[in-house]
């Protein structure tokens, strides 16, 4: 007799793309949940709030709104650019009231120094109440970029707190 295969009912969960015990325990709490995702070229961040018909994004930055909106030139892909992308989301949040959220990582090793980290701490820079542990957040120097021979992130870091 033959043995059967055992497909597992949920789609996402097949491919390895969704964790459904980590975003259970995640929407238990209530909060809206700080995604952080990385492509090779670009990083995003999103507030997102659960809903029965489905998730609402809040709030969204990328990258890609860096360079379009505030004259980002060089690379990223880096921890400046996305400890700026996760300080541009922090001030969207505090601008719709948006006070806390819970780090969503996703299928993300939570890995110390990590670029999804840097984005935590510009979020917590600028106001958003994010649970963490210190310990896993980049050193300052990396996030104030001094390992970059030239550094414009100053200039574009000023924008994005005057926005």
């Amino acid at each position: 007799m033959k043995a059967r295969k055992k497909t597992l009912q949920y789609r996402r969960k097949r491919e390895g793309k969704t964790d459904y015990r980590k975003r259970l325990a995640l929407l238990k709490s209530g909060m809206p949940r700080l995604v952080v995702r990385k492509s090779l070229q670009h990083m995003r961040a999103q507030l997102v709030e659960y809903h029965a018909d489905g998730d609402r994004v809040l709030a969204d930055a990328s990258t890609a709104e860096l360079v379009k909106k505030f004259g980002l030139k060089k690379a990223r892909h880096n921890t400046v650019t996305a400890y700026l992308v996760g300080l541009l989301i922090g001030k969207k949040a505090a601008s719709r009231k948006i006070k806390c959220a819970v780090l969503d990582l996703g299928l993300y090793r939570p890995v110390k120094n990590a670029l999804v980290y840097a984005a935590v701490k510009g979020a917590v820079d600028a106001g958003l109440d994010v649970p963490h542990n210190p310990e896993v957040l980049p050193p300052e120097q990396r996030i104030k970029g001094e390992h970059l021979k030239e550094s414009e992130y100053e200039t574009v870091k000023s924008r994005v707190m005057k926005a």
